[in-house]
């Protein structure tokens, strides 16, 4: 396919961008397990004992002692992507220096690369739970999102750290819902990367709805769930290299993202309709 060039005459020298975000789910994942020199890690689970009764005769007073149990979580990364491309000297000089490298690279990590790590972490989050269905509308969004907080809750998830990955619908919804604009407590003290305030001190950060599995209204979860090593993160810009006139950018990213078994239960998932199966 022949490569388009649009060659400046006397046109302005700023590139007419598009949008892009910052990295958004930073602050739902983490890093305790360490991949140095490795590409597998083995999580295991062990599990409490049994609570009984103590009794006061016998040789076995505390209970018949069993083998403690555990198992095994195989964690393999397996996302090795890159990119790359070339920038030849004349194209650079005939549009006025606009196709510089520096600036065509930062373009590619904005969206291209941070799109593509947080719509495949917020991918296996999402698939790591079984969706609560249910309809949100205004009189409701803010009672459908305490169901929510209440089931992590439950699930004895702790309180600090829990973070919110809400669509415009849904923020729309609930800043329209009469009972939360009379108890919420939504701030504007932007702290983590696209919070646009709490609920119940739970960061919120407004997502687009494409980032998410389809009918989402909302993604809670707890970063202790979600383990997402990015273990090569490397991108240079090569001038003059062997048989080139200019430039030559690459890339690559070597990551994965992995919900722990044990720690489903901090992920909580409110869709509008029912998953449909191709």
């Amino acid at each position: 396919m022949a490569t388009t060039v649009n060659y400046a005459q006397k046109y302005a020298q700023n590139v007419d961008e598009r949008f892009s975000l910052e990295a958004l789910t930073t602050p739902a994942v983490n890093n305790d397990y360490d991949f140095d020199g490795v590409n597998t890690v083995n999580v295991y689970s062990i599990p409490a004992a049994t609570m009984g009764n103590y009794t006061l005769q016998g040789t076995s007073r505390y209970g018949t002692p069993g083998e403690l149990s555990n198992s095994v979580q195989t964690l393999t990364l397996s996302r090795d992507r890159s990119f790359t491309f070339t920038i030849d000297r004349r194209n650079y000089s005939d549009t006025m220096m606009t196709m510089e490298a520096g600036r065509a690279l930062a373009r590619q990590m904005d969206e291209a690369v941070i799109p593509e790590i947080d719509q495949y972490r917020l991918e296996k989050i999402a698939a790591a739970t079984t969706p609560v269905v249910g309809a949100v509308t205004k009189t409701n969004a803010y009672e459908v999102f305490l169901d929510g907080t209440a089931a992590l809750t439950e699930a004895k998830v702790p309180l600090h750290g829990r973070v919110a990955f809400i669509t415009p619908t849904f923020f729309k919804l609930i800043k329209l819902d009469g009972t939360f604009i009379k108890s919420g407590d939504l701030s504007q003290q932007m702290l983590l990367k696209g919070q646009i305030g709490t609920v119940d001190n739970v960061p919120l950060i407004l997502t687009p709805a494409s980032y998410l599995p389809e009918n989402t209204a909302f993604l809670l979860t707890h970063p202790a769930a979600t383990v997402s090593p990015v273990k090569l993160a490397e991108y240079r810009v090569h001038e003059n290299p062997p048989g080139i006139s200019g430039w030559l950018v690459e890339g690559r990213f070597y990551y994965d993202a992995f919900v722990l078994n044990n720690k489903k239960s901090a992920i909580y998932l409110h869709t509008t309709a029912a998953a449909t199966s191709d």
